[in-house]
């Protein structure tokens, strides 16, 4: 499963995924952090030509290309490297800024040991940084819950010949236009939303129909023993209706819709009414 996020280093973003249980960096990232190039793509280019003639080496060999999400929102294949990886590349980047950041990495790589041997601090340090971002208690245990849910879900796409990526993609949109009527991409239009997690900038309605959406697919998924994208996708859709079927009664209720333009990047009081 991969998971993609940002990091920071220094004020610079650093676009990270978690992919086969392991961190993978975007290696232009980090050239822009350790070098301030403006065009880092292409000083990684002369840097593997460059190291290729001198060392004999294609850095290229040592990196993956993930997806990654870039400024226009969309998710693009981009080089990228695990921790050893990214240290060798470090090698050779003649830069003060390095030492910094291989610290940094090495702290990074610690965190991730730990998180694999114990699960709960992975748990907690997502805790924590919501509740630094100002995001309230209630609204953190939806979205920890959500995770989970999320988590058991792709897990059983997984196992039943979903592939990662595209796949998901789908299957998640079929889910999300069941639920709320709208595309993840077009909700996150809809909040005005760029290269931001929709699932941070989502209210407490939004965020339990999407749980509500998911948790029903996957429980669709284990009782039909479903298979295959076409099978997968027949179970999205009826998972993400029983949410919808539960949004639109509430709807109705309240006089308003649920999907809402509020997200955490709007002025003070906007955050307000999403604690709410």
């Amino acid at each position: 499963m991969e998971t993609s996020q940002i990091a920071l280093f220094k004020g610079k973003q650093i676009r990270k995924t978690l992919h086969n249980n392991e961190w993978w960096f975007s290696v232009v990232d980090v050239i822009e952090a350790l070098t301030d190039s403006t065009k880092p793509r292409d000083y990684w280019y002369v840097m593997k030509v460059r190291v290729k003639n001198e060392d004999g080496i294609e850095l290229s060999t040592i990196c993956r290309q993930l997806k990654l999400e870039s400024s226009d929102g969309k998710k693009y294949e981009t080089d990228c490297a695990d921790t050893e990886g990214i240290f060798r590349i470090i090698q050779s980047i003649p830069s003060p800024k390095a030492e910094p950041f291989k610290r940094w990495l090495a702290k990074v790589g610690y965190e991730r040991v730990q998180e694999i041997e114990n699960p709960e601090l992975a748990t907690k340090r997502t805790r924590m940084l919501y509740k630094l971002k100002g995001y309230s208690e209630d609204w953190i245990e939806k979205r920890v819950r959500g995770i989970a849910i999320r988590e058991e879900l792709t897990d059983e796409w997984q196992k039943r010949g979903a592939q990662q990526d595209r796949d998901y993609e789908i299957l998640t949109a079929e889910i999300s236009k069941a639920t709320f009527g709208v595309t993840p991409s077009e909700h996150k239009k809809l909040k005005g939303l760029k290269r931001q997690n929709l699932r941070d900038h989502m209210d407490d309605f939004e965020l339990i129909f999407t749980m509500l959406g998911e948790r029903s697919t996957t429980e669709l998924h284990t009782t039909k023993n479903s298979k295959g994208l076409s099978e997968l996708a027949d179970d999205a859709r009826t998972g993400g209706n029983v949410a919808a079927v539960a949004r639109k009664e509430l709807e109705k209720q309240i006089g308003r819709s649920v999907v809402s333009k509020i997200n955490y990047l709007k002025k003070p009081q906007d955050k307000k009414r999403l604690d709410r």
